[in-house]
């Protein structure tokens, strides 16, 4: 062991061993290397740059095959997203809507007049049969509303045998509300008045609606009559010599 200089009496230390890089400096290194290469005349970053400078100019039929994936996923995303937030303001309206009428009771008086006689029993019966569902007999009333005036315009407008058979239903139903819910003493007289008015409205709904049978006449054929006759005329035959001036002849 080779002496201390600063100390005679004590042996010289040992020489330190240069410290090791770290691994996380080599991974570094590593990772500059392969960004750098990406980003070379031929790397893949490179090329993607290009596709995308290009991509203006080639238009959607010539661009790179990848931008117009990116292109149609994002254009996906953006209508499933405007479709999924148009719903829920459209869901949001309705109950809204459903929602806003009075709350239906028993027997409550909400309406008059001639009005009345169908109105008031068919609240009364939806709020007697309503109190086990999800939902508000307000919002089983308000579609009832809905369903009625929807098969008496689509019915006009359309001429929808589907809408009329939705119309013809509904009438049935609220004919049978009312005789139900009505007193025994006024039955009678309520749903045969609810049955004129379903009448009234159903030469609305029903318009065009025929029972007979629709015979198709086909038009008759034209035919073109052309006063030219044109009859073909062949041409006279050469003249031929005549057997007596032939020098050959019998």
């Amino acid at each position: 062991m080779p002496p201390n200089d600063t100390n005679p009496g004590l042996p010289a230390p040992l020489p330190k061993t240069p410290p090791k890089e770290p691994r996380t400096a080599a991974l570094r290194e590593q990772l500059r290397d392969r960004w750098n290469r990406t980003w070379d005349t031929n790397g893949a970053l490179h090329k993607m740059w290009q596709d995308i400078l290009r991509a203006p100019e080639d238009g959607p039929q010539y661009m790179a095959p990848w931008i117009r994936t990116v292109l149609m996923v994002a254009g996906a995303s953006f209508v499933v997203l405007m479709a999924k937030t148009a719903a829920e303001v459209a869901l949001q309206a309705l109950r809204t809507l459903l929602t806003a009428v009075p709350t239906v009771q028993v027997g409550v008086d909400t309406s008059s007049g001639v009005f009345a006689v169908v109105d008031q029993p068919v609240r009364t019966y939806i709020a007697q049969h309503s109190a086990g569902l999800p939902v508000e007999g307000s919002t089983v009333y308000t579609l009832w509303l809905l369903t009625g005036i929807t098969g008496l315009v689509l019915g006009w407008l359309s001429r929808n045998n589907g809408v009329r058979a939705m119309w013809t239903v509904w009438g049935a139903a609220t004919v049978f509300m009312v005789w139900t819910t009505t007193p025994q003493n006024g039955r009678t007289v309520a749903a045969g008045l609810t049955v004129l008015a379903w009448t009234f409205l159903s030469a609305v709904a029903m318009r065009g609606l025929t029972l007979r049978r629709r015979v198709v006449v086909g038009r008759p054929a034209k035919v073109t009559v052309k006063p030219e006759i044109h009859v073909p005329v062949q041409p006279p035959a050469a003249e031929q010599p005549s057997r007596a001036d032939c020098p050959f002849r019998n």
